[in-house]
């Protein structure tokens, strides 16, 4: 999580990719698949560029995970867009609303 964290911020350098915070990593049972969580902030569209932008430099950090972790098999980094922050911003505003009413 770190390595790939940092690679956003230091090499990756595709215009289509926004603000982007990784939020997890889970690796399949035998660690050949890593499906990698991010966080986008932005529209739909902004979202969809960035998640397209990440899957492209997926082989790059996939060689730099490679070099930094030491496992018979680098696993295959897929990602998927994680709204979990999203929905807890979205429940903190309903419960603050909800605490203005009463």
């Amino acid at each position: 999580m770190k390595v790939i964290a940092e690679a956003f911020i230091k090499e990756i350098k595709d215009p289509r990719i926004g603000f982007i915070t990784v939020t997890g990593v889970k690796l399949n049972r035998d660690h050949t698949v890593a499906d990698v969580g991010i966080s986008v902030i932005g529209n739909d569209k902004e979202k969809k560029r960035t998640l397209a932008g990440a899957e492209s430099a997926a082989p790059y950090l996939q060689h730099l995970v490679g070099n930094a972790i030491k496992l018979r098999v680098t696993p295959k980094i897929r990602f998927f867009l994680d709204t979990s922050i999203e929905e807890g911003v979205r429940m903190v505003g309903i419960i603050d609303n909800l605490e203005k009413g009463s």
